[in-house]
């Protein structure tokens, strides 16, 4: 019967309360004062990394394009992080949470659970040296382990690689140890090239080094002079040959794929024969003329 009691005078409680014309009141103006916290700081944010992207492509501040990119998203998401956690104290306390309470015991927590964060430490160390060091940036074209594709975003603990299939690999900072970098240095395509044994090789040459010239003059992605270093190899039915194109990084694959058509092109122009496997069919049943096996090629 008491516990009726009670429970009676908390719903008479309740309901006086949600029929209080300054209980609305003051909802309807917390939640206000809210929504204008939260669109503020997005508003904030957009401006800031604007800023920040035009402070860090400012001329005066003398980077590449690859380490403005990287500072930029990085710098973008030390905003978002700092401003959101301001939003979210700011909310709190619009709700009557009792902040100093929370503040006061996250120490205590934070020291029980710090001994179980190593990782995390470990990962925001990790990407604070990538990114003072420039292992990589935004953009560039890296390996490490597995993993290889293009990097989209470092952050202070993950780090975002796109492979060229589309996959999307999320990896925490401390788990990246070796590291190729493919974008900080000129690319080397190499070419081999089969030709028949009976082809003058010096024909063959000549052909290969006009085709290098011209694709020096038209395609933007070779510096230096492409060679014709000479015979690589003799295979079981043709003499291998190698050509060499020193290229912009991370060009070299287009490049060697480009080359080869052109080479084909020049060969067929010529009557340069590029050998392929054949087989030679003979027929003891079927006889020619001259009373011999029929011989067919194929």
């Amino acid at each position: 019967m008491y516990m009726w009691e009670q429970w009676k005078i908390l719903y008479q409680n309740l309901m006086e309360k949600l029929s209080s014309p300054d209980f609305w009141g003051a909802v309807v103006y917390g939640a206000l004062k809210i929504i204008v916290i939260v669109v503020a700081a997005n508003i904030f944010v957009r401006i800031g990394g604007a800023a920040l992207a035009r402070l860090f492509s400012n001329r005066a501040v003398r980077m590449d394009e690859r380490r403005t990119r990287t500072l930029t998203v990085l710098a973008t998401s030390i905003l978002k992080y700092v401003v959101y956690f301001f939003v979210i104290m700011t909310v709190m306390e619009q709700l009557n949470f009792p902040i100093k309470t929370l503040l006061a015991g996250a120490g205590i927590v934070g020291l029980a659970i710090g001994f179980g964060a190593q990782s995390l430490v470990k990962d925001v160390i990790t990407g604070f040296f990538i990114i003072l060091e420039d292992q990589f940036a935004v953009g560039d074209q890296i390996q490490t382990g597995n993993y290889r594709g293009t990097v989209e975003a470092i952050g202070l603990r993950i780090t975002t690689i796109r492979a060229w299939t589309g996959e999307l690999h999320i990896l925490p900072n401390g788990r990246i140890t070796d590291v190729t970098n493919f974008s900080k240095a000129n690319s080397l395509a190499v070419i081999d090239v089969g030709v028949a044994y009976e082809e003058n090789l010096d024909r063959v040459f000549d052909t290969l080094k006009d085709v290098l010239a011209k694709a020096q003059e038209e395609m933007p992605s070779i510096v230096g002079e492409p060679q014709v270093l000479g015979v690589q190899n003799f295979g079981p039915s043709e003499v291998i040959i190698r050509i060499t194109a020193d290229c912009k990084p991370t060009e070299n694959i287009p490049v060697a794929r480009e080359l080869r058509r052109r080479i084909k092109v020049a060969f067929d122009e010529r009557g340069i024969e590029i050998p392929y496997p054949k087989q030679v069919v003979v027929s003891p049943g079927n006889v020619d003329a001259k009373g011999n096996p029929a011989v067919s090629e194929g």
